[in-house]
């Protein structure tokens, strides 16, 4: 768990980001031996840049991170240096295929800092997964069938 506050040399800081990102065309690819792949990538990225990761959740279509970056890395760099990795296609060759130009994910990201509400936002990438198994639960369409009697009618 991250301290209270970081210090450089003339500089006391705390900044903790919410981040999520979507691989290209929101495709549900981020399963199995992949995810394991991609936590390990991302770990290892991240201690390379310095980057604390407080929290992080894969899904099969999205990404959840709470990480603390110093202030002098600019977070539009650090998105741009963790999603342009391309060690992913070096472990799995077939996604080329899929993902024309090696680019595995979308161009934008969503990003929020997190400030003092850190347990709030740690639980709820927590929870992601229970809430969005719940939801899908809950989101089932019932299809009729045009060509019964409910369906078109002739005179």
């Amino acid at each position: 768990m991250a301290k209270n506050s970081y210090s450089l040399s003339h500089t006391k800081w705390m900044c903790k980001y919410h981040i999520v990102f979507t691989p290209k065309y929101r495709r549900k690819s981020i399963y199995y031996t992949i995810r394991q792949d991609l936590i390990g990538i991302f770990r290892h990225l991240c201690q390379y840049k310095g980057v604390e990761i407080i929290e992080g959740h894969m899904m099969s279509n999205h990404v959840h991170m709470l990480v603390l970056i110093s202030p002098k890395l600019a977070i539009s760099d650090f998105m741009g240096y963790l999603k342009s990795a391309l060690m992913i296609f070096d472990k799995h060759a077939n996604l080329k295929y899929k993902y024309g130009n090696r680019k595995l994910w979308a161009r934008g990201y969503y990003v929020s800092t997190v400030g003092l509400n850190e347990q709030t936002v740690a639980k709820y990438i927590r929870e992601q997964e229970k809430d969005d198994i719940a939801l899908d639960k809950l989101s089932v369409k019932e299809y009729e069938d045009l060509f019964s009697d409910g369906g078109f009618r002739t005179r």
